[in-house]
């Protein structure tokens, strides 16, 4: 089967739902393509910047999002050696409303932007469609995807067919298929660790409030804990490389190397029932040094792979699509879009992404390789100093851990009241 439309949007996470959002608002007609069935998955990132948080509001979606199972986090603080840490960004300084960054389900969100897009005639979401392969014109643009479609019930691939489109926007995340079909490969940089993320059981009598996250650092390795309404999604941190290891010490050494950590979840590891149970995460830092080609866009973590440090990716790939849906509309409306406005959303995003990269680069090194090797976390000591003795400093951090550098407001033909 073959559609048309005027921009297909590969990826179903927040670049891609926000895009989406934000196009059919300008009255873009958009497909967007989600090769899973649901927003239901595990494992994926659940930090709301405050730059989110606002761009919501001025979407006119902010009171829903309010509704949402959320817990906020109202500092930063940065291991400093010995058992201790320091108050790197106190959140709390920042102007209200926008002084906290949210803990909420990514699928709330996703439902939450689905939802608002699909009042707009011109959206379209395809869920159980993967796409598979780029359309080529004559001149070898980029003239859409090729797509297969899978039965939600069994998983089976159950049709394919071809989605033709002015403009094919990858939002398919680090593993892009769309970027492999076009040939490009990113700038890889370093990284200490790997995550392996399982579930735990929720008991009735815990406190701890949904959507909370609860780090713990060890010896080599770190746990970090975030609360769902039944259950806790865990990652575990360590060396990167250490999936084989892990593997062949078994599931009983990795239940103790838990509880270790958790000491009050001793009770309940042996629901990890297989080392099969654990969803290992190859972590990525990367990004392309071009994020286009005639006719193809890449944003997110299709152009961009982020670390898990600080939970900046889906705050950054929301801004992606902000900057995108801002330079884009009005050619895309006008049947004008050419390879220089591809070349301004790169260049408009450009700066904030090497700036949080360069960010995360120095946390890996600081915190996560000295733990990784079974040090003391060693932040650099004036930086210490500063956080403890200087008043009114971490503000400073607070705004570009909440904000990030260059954060994007809704455009005008987005903006609705609540």
């Amino acid at each position: 089967m073959e559609t048309t439309t005027q921009c297909a949007v590969v990826g179903g996470g927040p670049a891609g739902v926000m895009l989406g959002l934000l196009l059919a608002r300008a009255g873009v007609k958009v497909t967007v393509l989600e090769k899973h069935a649901d927003f239901l998955r595990d494992f994926r990132g659940d930090t709301v910047h405050a730059s989110t948080i606002r761009l919501l509001d001025e979407l006119g979606l902010g009171n829903g999002f309010g509704a949402l199972p959320q817990s906020k986090l109202g500092n930063f603080r940065l291991p400093a050696g010995s058992g201790d840490s320091v108050v790197l960004a106190d959140f709390g300084l920042l102007k209200a409303p926008y002084n906290y960054v949210a803990m909420v389900p990514q699928w709330d969100l996703l439902t939450l932007l689905v939802e608002a897009a699909e009042q707009e005639p011109g959206f379209t979401l395809r869920m159980n469609t993967e796409a598979t392969d780029l359309l080529r014109d004559a001149s070898g643009a980029v003239a859409g995807v090729v797509y297969r479609t899978r039965d939600p019930l069994t998983g089976e691939t159950n049709g394919s067919g071809e989605v033709r489109a002015a403009l094919t926007v990858a939002c398919d995340g680090r593993s892009s298929a769309l970027r492999s079909k076009a040939g490009m490969v990113p700038r890889e940089f370093p990284v200490p660790f790997d995550t392996w993320w399982f579930r735990l059981p929720r008991t009735a009598d815990e406190d701890e409030p949904v959507a909370s996250i609860s780090p713990r650092f060890g010896a080599s390795d770190v746990l970090l804990s975030l609360t769902r309404k039944d259950y806790h999604q865990i990652a575990y941190l360590a060396a990167k490389g250490l999936d084989p290891k892990l593997r062949a010490e078994g599931v009983e050494a990795f239940r103790a190397r838990v509880a270790r950590l958790r000491p009050d979840m001793a009770d309940r590891v042996d629901q990890i029932r297989s080392m099969d149970d654990l969803h290992m995460l190859d972590v990525k830092l990367n990004r392309l040094p071009r994020w286009h080609k005639p006719g193809l866009l890449l944003i997110g973590d299709a152009a961009h792979a982020m670390s898990p440090a600080g939970g900046v990716g889906i705050n950054l790939a929301v801004q992606d699509a902000v900057a995108a849906a801002r330079v884009i509309a009005a050619p895309l409306l006008s049947e004008t879009l050419d390879d220089g406005h591809l070349a301004a959303v790169q260049k408009r995003r450009w700066l904030p992404t090497v700036v949080v990269q360069t960010f995360q680069r120095l946390l890996h090194r600081a915190v996560f390789s000295q733990v990784m090797a079974g040090k003391q976390p060693n932040p650099p000591k004036p930086l210490v100093f500063v956080a403890r003795h200087v008043p009114g400093f971490a503000k400073l951090p607070a705004r570009m851990i909440a904000f990030g550098p260059r954060p994007e407001h809704a455009p005008g033909f987005a903006r609705r009241k609540p």
